[in-house]
């Protein structure tokens, strides 16, 4: 797959996980073959990365070759976390989200408008108001999903709506859209042996940028606080911004609890009790 999509022979190849191949190409330096199984997948990422990439901000991978179910991209070497790379990583993901977007849920350009979020289906249709696109085409979607799935019964869907419905109140100023990696968990955080960090397997389109970094509080980053410094220094956040993490968590938690199950489910729940009446 990797001689085809970048006309270079193959010399060897180790497995990452069912959906990565580290290939090592011929006289030359190895890089990553990944498989995108979902309809538009491959599409929606090497959209999504270029569109990162435009910005000059923080480095992603280089796509090298790709088709509908396949992408090769460059390999960077991985070292470990630094205080001072994640400082530069916190200046330029400022930069990042200032480079912008045309409206809240743009695609990327020449990205579908159905795109994906990990394994789940991710609509990207644009709006205007950030309260109401959020509610209507981040948090409620994924929300009947879980519901529909049994790991939300309706009357605890009920607390979630209601949240919804309180957004425009409890959203803070308003703010243009930015430019979102939008599947911003540590584990998309690479920190490069050259001190650098790169961001993989974005699920990019425009939206608030307080929702990057509430994703990369939820499930845990090196070094937060010194990106979360930098990132104020360099493009201060709306007062208020900290006690409004958790609404812009509900979007990813909702995502697990439809792919993963009732223990998300039950966070998304905490999380939601804590706005529905505050």
């Amino acid at each position: 797959m990797a001689a085809r999509l970048t006309g270079r022979p193959v010399s060897g190849e180790r497995a990452r996980s069912g959906a990565l191949t580290e290939v090592t190409l011929a006289g030359g330096p190895a890089v990553m073959v990944k498989r995108g199984d979902g309809p538009g997948a491959v599409r929606a990422e090497v959209a999504g990365l270029r569109w990162l990439a435009a910005a000059r901000a923080v480095p992603v991978p280089q796509v090298l070759g790709h088709d509908e179910r396949w992408m090769v991209t460059e390999l960077a070497p991985t070292g470990r976390p630094d205080p001072e790379a994640a400082m530069r990583f916190g200046r330029a993901l400022a930069a990042l989200h200032a480079a912008g977007a045309p409206a809240f849920g743009a695609a990327p350009p020449d990205g579908p408008r159905d795109a994906w979020i990990g394994l789940a289906p991710m609509r990207n249709e644009p709006g205007t108001d950030w309260p109401h696109w959020y509610a209507e085409h981040r948090v409620l979607p994924y929300l009947r999903e879980a519901v529909d799935q049994g790991c939300l019964r309706p009357g605890e869907a009920a607390v979630v709506e209601r949240v919804c419905e309180r957004l425009p109140e409890l959203a803070g100023p308003p703010e243009p859209p930015a430019r979102l990696h939008g599947d911003l968990w540590s584990g998309n955080v690479l920190w490069g042996a050259d001190g650098r960090v790169r961001l993989i397997d974005p699920a990019a389109h425009g939206g608030h940028r307080e929702t990057d970094l509430a994703m990369l509080r939820l499930f845990g980053c090196p070094y937060l606080d010194r990106i979360v410094g930098s990132y104020q220094e360099a493009a201060p956040l709306a007062d208020g911004w900290t006690e409004r993490i958790g609404l812009h968590q509900l979007f990813p938690l909702l995502v697990h609890a439809a792919l993963f199950g009732r223990s998300y489910a039950e966070q998304a729940l905490a999380t939601s009790r804590n706005y529905a009446d505050k």
